[in-house]
């Protein structure tokens, strides 16, 4: 496929008219309950090869468009969504304009996540959004209005909602069966030796269209590391690092469990312990401290504490939760989880200990999605949802940065008395994208 890389007249021209205008006369009908779901892939890398083959699997769907900025992974894509009669695009809005295209996969890098999401919205095509939702906290409630205001289905890949061992943890955590909670610990390990060190800025690979590629984030020169193998959540152009990537898978179960929606306050710290001469923006050993008030099932509020590293995996669970109780404690990961009774002073356990395993359901949630699309049914794994689970991470992050213990009033969605930690809540897009509903 030959690389076409838009001009700035074009870029501007098709930017200035990105609203509701653009996008309402392309707008195909909801599919209903027995018609097929075409499809449009935003976004051909790693996470795209992973989604597809359960959207391909589904029955009465098809991909009818992908779109990408780099023209190898686009064709590469193509083939393998069904050759040439899917149409490729290099700039996701024409594929907005595409009247066939009913939904769309956003499976891009998280800087470009609202955006499209938003874009989408206004065509009138219904969503099923990669995590994390926003690159930065001020992003994600225009895609939690852009929802509402357009009416359309948006589901965020937080696809551990969908899986029935942690529907059932969940309502074991809600049932009080686990007694008084009071800690809540997170933590994601990985061995990554011996890092990838800190390879210099170059030209981006011919197939890369790199202007468009950051978009909306801050210039920065194309380096290796920011665009290939997961480094992009390392960079602050397209990540926070796993406590954002990660986290917001346990951040979303832990709310969820608990029944709240934002903590109080967060306190984090960290730094490049493991791999000090990477050229990771972010801390490659991180831990934080995070505060929540009363709620449902803890009355007095509770403490998150989140671990992470990527220099050592050694943990037989490396990527999970623990919920601590009176009564008993309950981990859990992807794989299973377990309860350990616990045995008071001179008492007997009152809670039995058990383990179950997961069922081979890890692709439920594309099922879980189509079906909210053909009965257009707001999703459990809802963007709102997701906005809230995606905040920690980043309110983690603000408080790395300045170094200091911050409180969060989600109900303004500001950090309270500290102007400098709140600045970082929002950041400029760069001209000509902007941040709006419409």
């Amino acid at each position: 496929m030959t690389r076409r890389t838009t001009t700035r007249r074009e870029f501007l021209g098709a930017a200035s008219c990105a609203g509701v205008g653009l996008f309402a006369a392309g707008a195909a009908a909801s599919p209903g309950p027995n018609d097929t779901i075409n499809l449009g892939l935003i976004g051909c890398g790693a996470r795209a090869r992973q989604l597809l083959p359960s959207f391909q699997k589904a029955s009465g769907t098809r991909v009818v468009a992908v779109c990408d900025v780099n023209s190898r992974r686009l064709a590469e894509i193509r083939q393998i969504s069904g050759g040439e009669k899917v149409r490729a695009y290099h700039d996701y809005r024409k594929l907005l304009e595409d009247k066939d295209v009913n939904v769309v996969i956003v499976a891009t890098n998280a800087h470009w996540h609202v955006l499209c999401t938003i874009h989408a919205c206004q065509a009138g095509k219904d969503v099923y959004v990669e995590k994390p939702l926003s690159n930065f906290i001020g992003e994600g409630r225009f895609a939690v209005e852009a929802a509402r205001k357009y009416d359309r289905i948006v589901q965020i890949g937080t696809q551990q909602r969908s899986r029935a061992h942690y529907r059932k943890a969940v309502e074991i955590i809600r049932s009080g069966r686990l007694g008084e909670i009071s800690e809540v610990k997170v933590w994601d390990c990985d061995n990554w030796f011996p890092g990838r060190g800190s390879p210099p800025d170059c030209d981006p690979p011919k197939e890369l269209d790199w202007d468009f590629y950051v978009g909306p984030s801050p210039m920065m020169p194309y380096n290796p590391n920011c665009y290939y193998g997961y480094g992009y959540d390392w960079f602050k152009i397209s990540g926070g690092g796993h406590q954002v990537a990660w986290g917001v898978h346990h951040f979303d179960i832990v709310h969820w469990a608990m029944g709240v929606r934002w903590p109080k306050a967060v306190s984090a710290g960290g730094g490049k312990f493991a791999f000090p001469d990477d050229n990771r923006q972010w801390p490659d050993t991180f831990s934080a401290i995070v505060e929540y008030g009363p709620g449902p099932v803890a009355k007095n509020g509770f403490v998150l504490n989140y671990s992470m590293r990527i220099g050592c995996r050694h943990i037989r669970r490396s990527h999970a939760k623990c919920f601590f109780g009176t009564e008993a404690t309950l981990q859990i990961d992807r794989s299973r989880y377990t309860i350990v009774g616990e045995t008071p002073r001179g008492g007997k356990k009152s809670v039995p200990d058990e383990e179950i395993l997961a069922s081979d359901d890890e692709c439920h949630h594309t099922q879980v999605f189509l079906d909210n699309v053909r009965n257009h049914k707001k999703p459990f794994a809802d963007v709102e949802a997701g906005f809230y689970s995606t905040n920690v991470g980043h309110l983690m992050n603000v408080s790395y940065e300045v170094g200091r213990k911050i409180r969060w009033d989600g109900q303004r969605d500001r950090v309270a008395d500290d102007p400098e930690a709140n600045a970082l809540v929002h950041r400029k897009y760069r001209p000509p994208w902007k941040l709006a509903v419409g």
